[in-house]
């Protein structure tokens, strides 16, 4: 498929999934089984159910999987058109954490893995976990720091340890479990209905868009047969790499369909409303913050694009991702922070969706990395090339 013809897979794609937006998924947004710790698990199944007589579910996997087999550049067009509605990733299974998921089963399982595990995540029957932060001290920004462990026990593990902030652990039927296998650290596919798994609670958390919302959780000798490791033993640092930088990357995209649609709802209230003899746009406080929304949207959607790009090229993209999320997480959160303040009393209410892009877009600065971990690395990175020159 030439290039010419890929730009317009992706755009006609992108339409399709617009117009799935508009006319199925917001008009779910109010509905009352989308609360609390994310949209319930019968909301999920009614809402992939239409995605899925639409086909457009999970369309970033290859077509064996029941996808477009969409590359990087074309999933971020399409992906920030799903995120034009919260519940639009939710909808088309592209939300965290069973997109990363799926990007790196993909890529690292073997073909028993993949028939048990990614064919019914692929198509939206089953959701998964990514079980590798940790409380007490345990692994956070510093992935080295994990205090899980796997023990051998014949031709089993024996997985024991806490995890915490755990999106969508309540109601996923397999997790990636990260644990130290000696000196190193080693990923397993876990049954989440296995004896020794214990979710303690799910914490109440600023966003509510991810099912099944972010849970702490026991293991105490969870037993996992060998056949089960993903990739190799001792390689978990080396796979979670290969996830992060796309994860990273999908969370710009999804996020900036978000910020977009606080914007126009924004941009519509103050052309409409009047204050002082005039619509509010004509005020400059109120224009020129949505002037700035325009300039932030586009500097980011460029940032994702050429992050994209870069992955495109089979490039690992570490130190470009860091950048992309780093900056477009920031530029997105002053876009919904701007929306919020010219609604006014609105923007604080849950009358319009402005007030949830805000809160999922102030808790994107830190999933996947905090603004300033993403810093340290990339300053690291000018160290190095200074000394190296």
């Amino acid at each position: 498929m030439s290039m010419n013809e890929r730009a317009g897979r992706d755009v006609t794609i992108a339409e399709r999934v617009t117009k799935f937006i508009l006319e199925e998924v917001i008009p779910y947004e109010k509905d009352p089984r989308n609360h609390g710790h994310g949209p319930s698990e019968d909301l999920v199944r009614e809402l992939r159910d239409k995605a899925r007589k639409a086909r457009l579910i999970a369309p970033q996997l290859g077509e064996e999987w029941g996808g477009h087999g969409l590359n990087h550049r074309e999933t971020a067009t399409v992906f920030r058109a799903a995120g034009y509605s919260p519940l639009g990733p939710v909808a088309m299974n592209i939300m965290a954490p069973d997109e990363g998921n799926m990007f790196l089963l993909e890529r690292v399982a073997t073909q028993e893995q993949k028939e048990r595990y990614l064919r019914p995540l692929a198509s939206g029957a089953i959701r998964s976990a990514f079980l590798m932060t940790e409380p007490d001290g345990g692994a956070g920004s510093d992935p080295s720091m994990i205090s899980t462990v796997a023990t051998l026990s014949g031709d089993d593990w024996l997985i024991s340890g806490r995890k915490w902030l755990i999106t969508g652990a309540q109601g996923a039927a397999v997790g990636i479990v990260m644990a130290k296998t000696g000196e190193h650290a080693t990923m397993f596919l876990v049954d989440m209905d296995a004896q020794g798994i214990h979710i303690e609670r799910v914490l109440d958390t600023i966003d509510n868009s991810m099912p099944g919302g972010h849970a702490v959780i026991s293991l105490t000798n969870v037993r996992v047969p060998s056949s089960q490791i993903l990739g190799e033993v001792d390689q978990g640092f080396k796979y979670a790499q290969v996830r992060l930088s796309p994860a990273r990357l999908t969370h710009c995209m999804r996020w900036w369909g978000t910020a977009k649609r606080a914007h126009d709802i924004a941009s519509r209230y103050a052309c409409t409303r009047q204050a002082f003899g005039k619509p509010l746009v004509d005020h400059e406080g109120v224009g020129f913050m949505l002037a700035d929304n325009e300039i932030d949207l586009k500097q980011a959607e460029l940032m994702i694009d050429w992050c994209a790009s870069v992955l495109d090229t089979g490039h690992s993209g570490t130190a470009e991702s860091s950048m992309a999320k780093v900056a477009v997480s920031e530029a997105l959160f002053r876009v919904a922070d701007r929306c919020v303040q010219v609604l006014g009393g609105m923007g604080v209410t849950r009358d319009s969706v402005v007030e949830q892009a805000f809160r999922e877009i102030r808790a994107f600065r830190i999933y996947d990395g905090p603004s300033e971990v993403h810093r340290w690395s990339l300053a690291k990175g000018v160290k190095r090339r200074f000394r190296m020159a």
